[in-house]
């Protein structure tokens, strides 16, 4: 009998010893397993304290474990502080927070990566088809007018014959999408209730005309297209929340507008835009960015906006080599709107590029200054030899460099046939030249064929003047050939950019947070710079330690990552 009481006593003990915040437990390596018996399906978050994501993530993780708890569901919550776990945290692979995890079935050896979006309805929403069926099946009109009520957007399949041809490739297109609820019924009274009169699938949705009906071939490829195109409003407001839905989408064509909201004319210009947004559904992407909102300054930045230059518009490619355009007029009206999109559409828009002013005293230094408006001008001509630095202000390696590049300038000022240059990449595009890390050095040899030589050498002074005397072939390879290594921050041209060349798509960073990040072709991975390399080789589809400013307290990500990678 006493064993037995000790027994009991030594369990309870083990499970009290499970604290809870907020509804979510909280999680260590001496309870980690306890956790996982008692509790067989379990979204486990590893974070740090210091993250702001992480802190972002509090609130909504909270509500996503009280709307389990209220629907009655065994699923929980938990989270681990990796900081102070960091075993526990390395045997599972945790790089970057947060990092969450499903542990399904009690099953500790192989979680599944969570990869929907960052709110409460998404992670209830993921956890729900990770758990039971891709589609609930909907018995009752009730049923059907709650899970439309409960949601933003919802999708319901009405089949008369549940096991069709065209439910089985609607509940194969269920299982593909993790952010949206589905529903499936073949109910006459659900039927008549939302007046579908045969098989046929509808998205409901709380924006714009309130539903979509599909109207295509019952196939999941055309039913994903379809419901990709219409679970996003015709215009969306570019948010930390709203990011994952925007980048992670099909649609890779943007239109961005500019805008304060706090404006008088805000409503006006809005009706504008939503006018214009109707003709382009499934081409282009509306979205309003809100211009006086400090986290936005890096986009405004990138595209070579200021808030005083506010409203404006400005639209975006998300291709291998992203491109932007600038409508000729400023004005925010929807048939001027209408115009500039139609003749993106036609493909009989140039790519708009960025330049500086040229200085005044440009070529009054040993180290040339070159803009967007004098670059063509002085690399290719055919008398001179030109080897150019392109930089960015805050590269804590370019800034390792200026002094060695100073003195190199120096070295060649009064030469003849050669000139030292250097031009600020964040604020400054050139069409025929794709710059991808920071610093990128480049090599344009006299003569009129226009050749570029990328210098892959040793970055000292003794590296450069050897490559200079060579005439750019020590240390030097043909422009678009992968060198060994690649100190810098591999970044899109401009000013916090990050390119997932492997995926095409890319990610603005925001000097917020942390000290630096860990980006991987898949997800972005946040860790303090402490713990990142700053030597690692180049390698197709993979990324290393990227640096940002060293005057930033850190780094956060506005995550235009990837929902579902």
């Amino acid at each position: 009998m006493f064993k037995f009481v000790l027994l009991c006593t030594l369990a309870v003990a083990s499970r009290a010893d499970i604290g809870e915040e907020d509804g979510v437990l909280v999680l260590k390596k001496s309870n980690f397993e306890e956790a996982l018996k008692a509790h067989p399906n379990i979204l486990v978050e590893f974070y740090a304290p210091w993250c702001g994501h992480c802190k972002a993530l509090v609130p909504e993780y909270a509500k996503a474990a009280s709307m389990l708890k209220a629907d009655g569901s065994e699923i929980r919550l938990a989270k681990v502080d990796a900081t102070e776990e960091a075993d526990l945290a390395q045997e599972y692979g945790v790089r970057g927070y947060p990092t969450i995890k499903f542990f399904k079935g009690g099953d500790k050896e192989s979680p599944k990566e969570y990869s929907a979006g960052r709110q409460a309805d998404d992670i209830v929403n993921w956890l729900k088809k990770r758990t039971g069926p891709a589609a609930t099946t909907l018995g009752e009109v009730a049923q059907a007018e709650s899970m439309i009520a409960e949601n933003e957007v919802a999708v319901i399949g009405f089949f008369k014959d549940a096991e069709s041809e065209g439910a089985t490739a609607f509940l194969k297109a269920a299982e593909a999408v993790d952010d949206v609820p589905f529903g499936i019924t073949s109910n006459e009274a659900v039927f008549s209730k939302f007046e579908v009169s045969k098989d046929g699938v509808v998205l409901f949705k709380k924006f714009d005309e309130g539903r979509n009906t599909f109207d295509g071939e019952l196939s999941k490829t055309d039913l994903l297209a379809f419901i990709k195109a219409n679970q996003l409003p015709l215009v969306i407001e570019f948010t930390e929340q709203t990011a994952p839905k925007i980048f992670g989408g099909e649609i890779k064509s943007h239109i961005l507008m500019f805008v304060p909201k706090a404006a008088d004319d805000f409503n006006d210009k809005m009706a504008e835009f939503k006018k214009a947004s109707e003709g382009f559904k499934g081409k282009i992407l509306f979205i309003f960015i809100d211009s006086e909102v400090d986290d936005n300054q890096r986009i405004l930045e990138f595209f070579g906006l200021k808030k005083e230059e506010c409203p404006a518009i400005r639209l975006i490619t998300l291709e291998e080599e992203m491109t932007k355009y600038r409508p000729e007029s400023e004005a925010i009206t929807a048939d001027n709107i209408i115009a500039f999109c139609t003749l993106f559409t036609e493909g009989k828009l140039k790519p708009h590029l960025m330049s500086q002013d040229i200085p005044e005293d440009w070529d009054k230094n040993p180290v040339r200054v070159l803009v967007g408006k004098n670059f063509e001008e002085v690399v290719f001509d055919p008398k001179k030899n030109v080897f150019v630095e392109f930089y960015a202000p805050w590269c804590g390696h370019c800034k390792q460099l200026d002094p060695i590049w100073t003195k190199l300038g120096e070295k060649y000022q009064d030469s003849a046939d050669i000139v030292v240059a250097k031009m600020d990449s964040t604020a400054n595009e050139i069409e025929t030249v794709k710059v991808h890390s920071f610093p990128t050095l480049k090599f344009f040899p006299a003569g009129d064929e226009h050749k570029v030589v990328d210098y892959n050498g040793e970055r000292t002074l003794e590296g450069f003047t050897k490559f200079l005397e060579s005439g750019g072939k020590d240390g030097g390879a043909p422009a678009g050939e992968e060198g060994e290594e690649d100190e810098g921050i591999d970044v899109s041209t401009h000013l916090g950019l990050v390119c997932f060349k492997a995926q095409s798509f890319y990610l603005p960073l925001l000097a917020q947070g942390n000290d630096g990040i860990f980006l991987s072709p898949f997800r972005s991975q946040m860790t303090r710079a402490s713990n990142l390399s700053n030597g690692s080789k180049k390698k197709k589809k993979c990324f290393k330690a990227w640096w940002l400013p060293e005057n930033a307290a850190g780094v956060s990500l506005l995550p235009w990552h990837l929902a579902g990678h």
